[in-house]
């Protein structure tokens, strides 16, 4: 599926900017580029040598006319395919950044014979021409969307062929034992499948090995790429308000001294350090008759069920009453992480911290002494958070990690049917009962790569992107 005709964007921003960047791909891009760019001195570029950068200016011409108006001074770069991100005639031009001007230059390429591209239509492109496999594809959104250090490390690798290489490597082990075993069926003579089944073993666990260590990477990319939902819990006037304004450098949140003043949740995402936290501040809850007040408490407790992480915040300076106690015993048997925020670090200490902390789980025992109010520890509180959600094992230097739910899923039937070969072999079953399932794995991984999709799928993929990617 490569397409004949050329395509045109606009690929930095639509807004203000120093350079603008409107992009052309396609067999006509240099005949195109031929007609309506001229160098100082007036004459056509020599296009003939690639990858060169030529200094000039646009001008406003098109088919049906013969004038030229000069609509800018640019930098025209030519890039000839396959050596091009697309595969094909590829010509960049910088021209200023103003949304206007960029149009007009954009409009242009289209008189001049360019069709206007599709949401990521540039980058289908190149997956279609070979430039790039369906995961790098991916890769290329999420970068664009990434919103902390760790997001773009990950997307970075897997568009550098990270994922990809770890998807062959396991996939080569697949199709060399089933070609191994087809051959043995085919001629039993020469092969004998029983002198390998030890080895077909041991090849099978570890390709079932790496993929599971994939999946289990999934965790980690997912709150790399979409953040931490974070979710401020605690009684009313417990500080909830104040360490959500702390945290964000401003005053976001609505902070008095009469109970129940946040009545409804309140949502903002802060980069913090490596991460990014999708930062919830709930009504405090207890037990009330207020009609509007209620309804909050019921979202925050729904709110905590879909959390990453549970900051409770504790208001240490009073002793412990019947909504903290509350709190505690709904969240204790909830499988998500705790944070405990003793807050108001700046008073006299009335909670018993180290009885509260022995009545929840160990692993549920993290805790900090705050102050929302002078900002005490709230430095310590994002190093903790930045802890608690390290990569642990999992280096991004050493390991690949998985952050399409898409490519969980087929890993995951990857996964099921390497197991259906190990309990096949250790039932004694014949031999082409597992290459059906080793194929049914193989696959299943190379969907993720982009072999063997149908249309609706990429079209799914790409329509996500922007224009001109």
């Amino acid at each position: 599926m490569i397409t004949n005709d050329t395509i045109a964007a606009i690929s930095s921003g639509l807004t203000e900017s120093g350079i603008g960047i409107v992009r052309m791909s396609g067999p006509e891009s240099f005949e195109i580029a031929s007609r309506i760019f001229r160098t100082k001195s007036g004459a056509a570029a020599d296009l003939s040598e690639p990858n060169r950068v030529h200094y000039g200016f646009i001008r406003n011409v098109s088919r049906e006319t013969s004038g030229a108006e000069l609509l800018d001074e640019v930098l025209l770069i030519n890039l000839k395919g396959p050596h091009s991100y697309t595969g094909e005639d590829t010509i960049e031009i910088d021209c200023h950044g103003g949304v206007l001007m960029m149009k007009r230059v954009l409009g242009t390429m289209i008189a001049a014979g360019a069709r206007l591209a599709e949401p990521g239509e540039f980058t289908r492109r190149a997956f279609m021409n070979g430039r790039i496999d369906l995961a790098q594809a991916e890769a290329v959104i999420d970068l664009i969307n990434a919103r902390n250090d760790r997001a773009i490390r990950a997307s970075v690798g897997q568009l550098r062929g990270d994922v990809s290489a770890k998807i062959a490597k396991i996939r080569t082990t697949i199709l060399r034992d089933t070609a191994f075993i087809e051959a043995a069926l085919d001629d039993p003579e020469h092969y004998n499948v029983e002198d390998i089944d030890g080895e077909l073993k041991e090849h099978i666990t570890d390709a079932l090995n790496d993929t599971e260590r994939l999946i289990a990477s999934y965790r980690y990319g997912k709150l790399a790429r979409e953040g931490i939902n974070t979710v401020i819990i605690g009684k009313p006037n417990a500080g909830k308000s104040s360490l959500l304004n702390a945290l964000l450098g401003e005053e976001r949140a609505i902070v008095t001294q009469i109970p129940g003043t946040t009545r409804d949740t309140i949502t903002e995402s802060i980069s913090l350090g490596s991460l990014s936290l999708n930062l919830m501040d709930t009504a405090g809850i207890r037990k009330t008759d207020d009609l509007v007040e209620s309804i909050g408490v019921k979202r925050a407790l729904d709110s905590v069920r879909e959390a990453d992480l549970i900051l409770c915040v504790i208001d240490a300076s009073v002793p412990l009453d019947e909504a903290d106690r509350d709190i505690l015993d709904y969240i204790r048997e909830l499988p998500v992480r705790v944070l405990f925020l003793f807050n108001k670090s700046d008073l006299e200490t009335a909670v018993d911290t180290d009885a509260l902390l022995k009545s929840m789980p160990e692993e549920k025992r993290g805790n900090l002494s705050i102050s929302a109010l002078t900002h005490d520890g709230i430095g310590t509180l994002t190093e903790t958070i930045e802890e608690m959600f390290s990569m642990g094992e999992i280096s991004y230097n050493d390991e690949v990690t998985v952050s399409s739910m898409r490519h969980v899923e087929l890993l995951k039937k990857a996964a099921g049917s390497m197991r259906s070969v190990l309990v096949s072999m250790e039932d004694g079953m014949p031999e082409d009962f597992f290459t059906v399932d080793l194929m049914d794995a193989y696959t299943a991984l190379g969907q993720i790569i982009g072999e063997s999709v149908d249309d609706d799928l990429v079209n799914e993929i790409f329509a996500s992107f922007c224009m001109g990617k």
